[in-house]
C-alpha cells in the first residue's frame, strides 16, 4: 500500500506497527496533524444529526456543524 501511495505522489505519514520487522520512517509532525483532524471528524460524527445530515438546506447544515464544533471545542 505504501508503494502505491508513493507512486501516486502521496507521502504516507502513518507509522508501522511495533511488530514489523523493518521500521518505517514517517514524519511525526505530519502524523500528529493528521491524527488531530481524524479525531475532530470522529467527534463530529458523535453528533448523529451532523453525520447523517438530516438537514436539507446547506445553511442549516453548516450552522449545525458550527454549533457542534463550538461545543466540542468548549468541552
Amino acid at each position: 500500500l505504501r508503494e502505491a501511495l508513493i507512486e501516486r505522489g502521496t507521502r504516507p505519514c502513518i507509522p508501522g506497527r511495533k511488530s514489523r520487522n523493518k521500521a518505517v520512517r514517517y514524519d511525526k509532525r505530519r502524523y500528529r496533524r493528521r491524527n488531530r483532524i481524524e479525531r475532530m471528524f470522529g467527534r463530529l460524527k458523535d453528533w448523529r444529526r451532523v453525520s447523517t445530515r438530516y438537514d436539507r438546506y446547506p445553511k442549516v447544515f453548516l450552522s449545525a456543524i458550527a454549533l457542534a464544533a463550538t461545543v466540542i471545542f468548549w468541552l
